[in-house]
Formats: C-alpha cells, sequence, structure tokens
C-alpha cells in the first residue's frame, strides 16, 4: 500500500473568519457553487433496497476517470447541504464520478423508510457500495463522509463489512460519540445543537405524518442531543440506551483495525468535535490524520486575495487523488 502523502496547502482564514465558530457559520452560510444534484445534466435518481425493506435515494453524477466517489452528508442533511454540492462539482470538474447518498428519510427518500439513520449504520453505507460496485465493478470506488458519515465510513472500514470501498475520507469525524454529544451542548455550542433538534424533530414528525411510524414520541423542548438519542436513536436501532448507542457506534477504538487506505480530515479549532480524540487513535500505517489548525466543523474558509474560497475542496481533490494512487 502507497504512503498518502499530506496536503500541504495552509487554511490561511481571513480576518472575519477566524476562530472555530466563525469558520463553521459562515462556512455554511456564504454561497457555494454547484448545482442541485437532480438538476444536473445526465443524473440518475437510483433507489437502493436495505435488508428491512427501506429505501435511500441516491444521484449519481457522470464521470470519464474511472473514479466513482460517494458522498455521505452529515446529520440532519441531504444531498442538497452546501458541502455536498460544492464537493460534487469539484469532482466533476477533475472527471470523476459521482454519488451522492441521502441517509434514510433525507431529501428525496422522504417517505422511503421507517427506520432511523445514526452515526453507526455502517450497514447502510455498505448497502449502497454493494450497489454501486455490482453496477461498475470496473471503478475504483472511493468514499467521502462528512462530519456523522465520516464516523460511519471509518467504523465500516473498521469491521471490514464487504464490499469496503478502495479507500475512505473522513471529514470531522465524531469518532467519539459520548465526548461530541457533551461537548455540542456546552456554551455557544448549544446554538448548533438547537438547529440539529428542530431539524431531527421535523424528520420525526414527518415520519409519523407519513405513517411509517405509529408511536408518537415527545422530545421535550429543552431536549439536548444525548436526550434525543437516549429518547429516539437508541431505541429505535436497537441499542439498549444512548450509552450502548455511542459505545457501540464510535470509530475511535476500533481505528486500528482499518485495513484500507483512508484520511481523516479535521480542524483544531472545531467547536464540538474535539481533537484530541483523534490523536488517542492506534490509526495503522494506511490512515493519515490531517490536523488543519483553522477550519471549525466542515467550514475551511481560507484567504484569496480580497475574498475567500473552500480550502476543503483542494484537500479533498487532493486526497481522492492518493488514494486513487494508493
Amino acid at each position: 500500500m502507497a504512503s498518502i502523502r499530506s496536503y500541504g496547502v495552509p487554511c490561511v482564514p481571513p480576518v472575519w473568519a477566524r476562530g472555530g465558530h466563525a469558520q463553521t457559520i459562515f462556512g455554511h452560510t456564504l454561497p457555494s457553487p454547484g448545482e442541485r444534484p437532480a438538476r444536473v445534466r445526465g443524473a440518475r435518481r437510483r433507489e437502493v433496497v436495505l435488508a428491512d425493506g427501506d429505501r435511500l435515494v441516491t444521484y449519481g453524477l457522470p464521470g470519464s476517470s474511472g473514479v466513482r466517489v460517494h458522498l455521505f452528508h452529515g446529520l440532519s442533511g441531504d444531498v442538497d447541504a452546501d458541502y455536498m454540492r460544492r464537493t460534487a462539482a469539484a469532482l466533476r470538474e477533475r472527471g470523476h464520478e459521482v454519488w451522492l447518498v441521502n441517509h434514510r428519510g433525507c431529501g428525496a427518500g422522504r417517505g422511503l423508510a421507517a427506520g432511523t439513520y445514526h452515526s453507526g449504520v455502517s450497514a447502510d453505507m455498505q448497502a449502497v457500495l454493494a450497489a454501486s460496485r455490482a453496477e461498475a465493478p470496473e471503478r475504483v470506488h472511493l468514499v467521502i463522509g462528512f462530519s456523522l458519515s465520516g464516523n460511519v465510513a471509518l467504523l465500516l472500514a473498521a469491521q471490514g463489512l464487504a464490499p469496503l470501498p478502495d479507500g475512505l475520507i473522513a471529514v470531522n469525524p465524531p469518532v467519539d460519540l459520548a465526548r461530541a454529544s457533551v461537548a455540542i451542548g456546552r456554551g455557544l455550542n448549544r446554538l448548533y445543537e438547537l438547529r440539529f433538534l428542530w431539524r431531527l424533530r421535523r424528520a420525526v414528525r414527518e415520519r409519523v405524518l407519513d405513517g411509517l411510524v405509529r408511536e408518537r414520541i415527545r422530545i421535550p423542548p429543552c431536549a439536548s442531543l444525548m436526550d434525543f438519542d437516549e429518547l429516539y436513536t437508541a431505541p429505535r436501532s436497537g441499542f439498549a440506551d444512548g450509552a450502548d448507542y455511542y459505545r457501540r457506534c464510535s470509530s475511535l477504538p476500533r481505528m486500528k483495525q482499518i485495513g484500507i487506505p483512508a484520511v481523516i480530515v479535521t480542524a483544531a479549532d472545531d467547536p464540538f468535535v474535539d481533537p484530541d480524540a483523534y490523536r488517542e487513535a492506534e490509526l495503522p500505517p494506511g490512515v493519515l490524520l490531517h490536523v488543519e489548525p483553522v477550519g471549525g466543523h466542515v467550514g475551511y474558509l481560507a484567504r484569496e486575495g480580497l475574498g475567500w474560497r473552500h480550502w476543503l475542496d483542494g484537500a479533498l481533490l487532493h486526497y481522492v487523488s492518493e488514494l486513487e494512487r494508493a
């Protein structure tokens, strides 16, 4: 296995985007290039059937490089998220084929899944890769997982669930779920937590309205993400409780078992994913940890002249090339 070379271009932030909160907020509110996948010429909508009968909706965008990159979004997102559209556009400029994947019930998949997704749905990712490899076995198959999906991708690789991707990139993955769930409820981070909870409550209501879930689960207005996982995620996903879910689905203690080329990209100033968690990991030789000093949570705004650019686009293109070579 060839060694993966680190991306050497630093993320030097604009004056107005210094610090993790500024990076996180502006990184997700400033305009991003890239069309919605369903509107891209040549886009193909697919439904992937899971073992329990639920279905996921994916969008495949054409390319000619022989590399197919599968993009998986973060908590409460979908394929239309800014970072998903932008990454897809950057990859396609390089000629790569792209699959953008909605987790259960997200985006165009509303009404197709009674089950829920969470930070440990490696079997769902495995099903997508199985469908993709069956359709195009000759391609190089890579995965980029953002935030929650980054942890899922690392967990999949550590579990060795075939078919594995040929390589993966995890962006700001919460590899220690309990630690991240505590951190997101502290101080200004509570604003992010409230936003996640508003969107998660909406997803729960949609499943009830669509007739997919009969029981009504009340999530108190003052609830935390830990409360949500205790009341909804854990019982709906077969875990004993929230603590059991966090323990079984955190990729941190299992990283030493990863046997494919992998890259973890994160930021030292991520407001709610502590970079010290990554440094505690036992990483095998084929896994590269890239901790950028500045970037927030999937923000990574860099200064360019009098304006700004998304540093992460260049980093991901570099690491896709490195994984293809490896």
